[in-house]
């Protein structure tokens, strides 16, 4: 089980490599697994919640997944 600490460090990482190489998170992932032998589903553990509410943004810029709509207050 990683640790809080290698969780935060992998999704700052991460945000870090998309935005050097200007490109979407779940790309940045693939390449950062490809390059140190790490597996996939060992990084999927490793993703924060505002990670995976990037991720979820960029999909659905991408039309990888659904809008979701929000109802005004």
């Amino acid at each position: 089980m990683p640790s809080r600490d290698e969780i935060t460090e992998f999704s700052h990482l991460i945000e870090r490599l998309a935005d050097e190489q200007n490109v979407h998170c779940m790309e940045a992932i693939v390449q950062y697994c490809e390059d140190t032998g790490i597996e996939i589903e060992v990084a999927a553990t490793l993703i924060t919640t505002k990670l995976k509410a990037r991720i979820r943004e960029e999909a659905q810029s991408i039309n990888l997944l659904k809008k979701t709509s929000k109802l005004p207050l």
